[in-house]
């Protein structure tokens, strides 16, 4: 088959300890999924979970080992950090129950969804979409994605983000409010799921505004470590 104009590239992303990529299919992120963020936030309590997306091609991957350079965007003056566990799905399905929800997964990685946050609160106050404000170029880094079986417990995980060596945010995965597995069950009554999703499965207490010349360290205990640098 031909096209018209030149095809896209398919994006992916590296995997721990091969030199084969994820290739990426569909980014899913779970609002306000901490009650710490929730709250300053200005929200409480077991809500249900809500979803946006962002497109494919919003990935910036960076491979293990290397700081990843993380453009400012435009049309901002309050660009923020999120720093969240994702998960990698491996086998798709709709309607996936709880109980077996953990069976698609592929593995976890450690993502940042970067936020224009100014843009995105004028359009929550106008009632409008957020594409503008969370599904920008560049706004989903993430580093190499780590097959489940060898990623430890990562339902227990310690995560933290360092900004310029201050620590900003710091929590542990078994505070979210919806965990991996009532995640993936909820999201798949609305969308069927398939193998090369990424659920980015929201962002402890600490959000906050970075600037050009910040280094940002993300950490996930058995998933290493993601290193950027705003540029």
């Amino acid at each position: 088959m031909s096209y018209v104009i030149p095809a896209a590239i398919q994006p992916s992303v590296p995997v721990t300890g091969s030199v084969d990529t994820f290739p990426v299919h569909r980014i899913y992120c779970v609002g306000r999924n901490y009650v710490d963020h929730a709250k300053e936030m200005g929200h409480t309590g077991r809500e249900a979970p809500f979803f946006f997306m962002k497109p494919h091609d919003a990935v910036l991957p960076v491979p293990a080992g290397t700081t990843g350079e993380l453009p400012y965007p435009a049309q901002t003056q309050d660009f923020q950090h999120e720093m969240e566990l994702v998960v990698a799905i491996g086998k798709g399905g709709s309607d996936i129950g709880v109980a077996d929800a953990l069976s698609h997964v592929w593995g976890y990685a450690i993502g940042l969804d970067m936020t224009r946050r100014d843009v995105q609160g004028a359009a929550k106050k106008q009632g409008r979409p957020w594409e503008t404000g969370k599904a920008f170029e560049h706004s989903a880094p993430i580093g190499p994605i780590t097959p489940a079986a060898l990623a430890g417990d990562v339902q227990h995980a310690a995560i933290t983000l360092h900004v310029n060596g201050e620590l900003r945010q710091s929590s542990s995965v078994d505070m979210l409010i919806w965990n991996v597995a009532e995640t993936i069950a909820d999201l798949s009554t609305y969308f069927t799921l398939q193998p090369g999703d990424l659920i980015y499965t929201g962002t402890p207490a600490g959000v906050a505004a970075v600037q050009r010349g910040d280094e940002l360290v993300g950490a996930i205990d058995g998933l290493g470590t993601l290193r950027m640098k705003v540029v």
